[in-house]
């Protein structure tokens, strides 16, 4: 039987997963509105975390006698900044995604043109490369490196 837990586990970013029925055209506007959803509730946590962080920020703005703790407390914030500028990055991706989807253009791959697939962009919904693709950038990528 499963659990609360379990069935929370199985939403992404609090949507259901989509189940595509028989015969079922690729990027129909029910999967569009599916990865719009998606893609919506991600940024939208994203820029919850941002604005918390924010309010977080100014209430610890307090000056801290001890070194240490000063230096640990300018860690953590540097930390938490860092992070939060990958996640304005990711934010960046996941309008251009929406907008992708807009135009027509989203799941399909940048490179050859072929579905991406339910699945993958379920997996991440900002891919923009089937996994064939991906995996020779991956492969090129490390024969440069």
């Amino acid at each position: 039987m499963a659990t609360a837990k379990t069935k929370l586990a199985e939403l992404i970013h609090g949507i259901k997963p989509y189940r595509a029925k028989k015969r079922e055209k690729y990027m129909n506007d029910d999967q569009q509105d599916h990865f719009k959803a998606i893609l919506s509730a991600w940024r939208q946590e994203l820029i919850d975390d941002t604005e918390r962080t924010v309010v977080s920020m100014q209430d610890e703005s307090i000056n801290l006698p001890d070194p240490n703790d000063r230096a640990t407390q300018e860690t953590d914030r540097s930390f938490e900044l860092r992070t939060r500028d990958r996640e304005r990055k990711l934010v960046k991706k996941i309008e251009e995604s929406i907008g992708m989807i807009g135009s027509g253009d989203y799941g399909y791959c940048d490179s050859c043109g072929v579905p991406i697939g339910i699945k993958r962009l379920e997996a991440r919904p900002t891919a923009n490369q089937c996994i064939d693709c991906k995996t020779l950038d991956e492969i090129r990528e490390k024969q440069l490196a």
